[in-house]
């Protein structure tokens, strides 16, 4: 039995319906009655009572579970919540995990995230555990959360400066990570996952402006411009911070390599970003009248 977490999620509901549609059964955790909701439309998909704060929670969801996908929401707890999960699965006897993790993870890189990652692929690694790691550039997805400006001004607002992000979409993830979990040879590969080109943020505006026919410009700001903007639209200041660290390496060119062991080592060539703004345009198109 495969254990899927964070399913509700924008890489892991993806990964659930994958699984539904090619009509493989997979454990769902879900922390709420809300949660396990939106997976019952998905058939195949077992939604089961979990929290990672919950030791005891996390044990049930784990049993019978041979193959894990392991993600967790981002906030200052990941790294102590899934080392958790880690030594749980180990005890129930788990023998594959599948971890999203992040590009260029190391232990002592300036990026918290990066250094999460890290620490807790390097416990994967040290439980004997069989594991693949799924190493992803900036989702392509993640720009929807700059919906509001770029409909409501037409910019597009970020510190990155002219450097350039090889972006991937969630979906593409997900395939990934399902074709870990349910074919073998994936066991003790780390897959650094990029789209097939790497762009400026000038590029990204120009390319959804083209899209929903309306100028779109790229603006650039300060790192405190955006830490304020994202406070005030309700990031956590941990995760804010965190997001700042980010933008401080791409903006230095650390990000912009194109992977030649992305998603075409697993399944398609990965989506080029002008195939994602044309699937998700109507959410960067301004309403009628606005």
């Amino acid at each position: 039995m495969i254990l899927l977490t964070g399913a509700t999620g924008s890489v892991g509901f993806e990964l659930a319906k994958l699984f539904s549609a090619n009509g493989n059964t997979a454990k769902a955790m879900v922390r709420s009655d809300a949660a396990a909701e939106k997976l019952k439309i998905l058939p195949g998909i077992l939604p089961v009572t979990g929290d990672f704060d919950d030791p005891a929670s996390v044990e049930r969801a784990l049993q019978g579970v041979d193959r894990a996908f392991l993600l967790t929401n981002s906030t200052e707890r990941a790294e102590s919540q899934q080392l958790a999960f880690v030594a749980a699965a180990q005890r129930a006897g788990v023998q594959h995990i599948v971890k999203l993790s992040q590009l260029h993870a190391s232990a002592d890189s300036p990026v918290r995230f990066l250094r999460y990652h890290a620490a807790v692929e390097q416990a994967i690694r040290d439980s004997g555990m069989a594991y693949t790691f799924l190493r992803p550039n900036l989702f392509m997805q993640n720009l929807l959360g700059f919906r509001d400006t770029i409909v409501g001004m037409g910019k597009l607002f970020a510190p990155i400066g002219a450097s350039r992000i090889s972006l991937i979409d969630t979906r593409d993830i997900a395939a990934i990570a399902f074709a870990a979990l349910t074919t073998p040879g994936h066991e003790g590969q780390t897959y650094d996952l990029t789209g097939p080109e790497a762009l400026t943020h000038a590029d990204v505006a120009l390319q959804i402006g083209s899209a929903i026919g309306q100028p779109v410009t790229f603006i650039q700001i300060p790192p405190d411009a955006m830490r304020d903007a994202v406070v005030a639209a309700g990031f956590p200041h941990w995760q804010a911070e965190g997001l700042i660290e980010d933008y401080a390496h791409y903006s230095r060119d650390e990000a912009d390599a194109v992977s030649p062991t992305g998603p075409a080592a697993t399944g398609p060539p990965a989506r080029s970003f002008s195939a994602f703004v044309s699937d998700y345009k109507t959410v960067f198109t301004p309403a009628t009248g606005a």
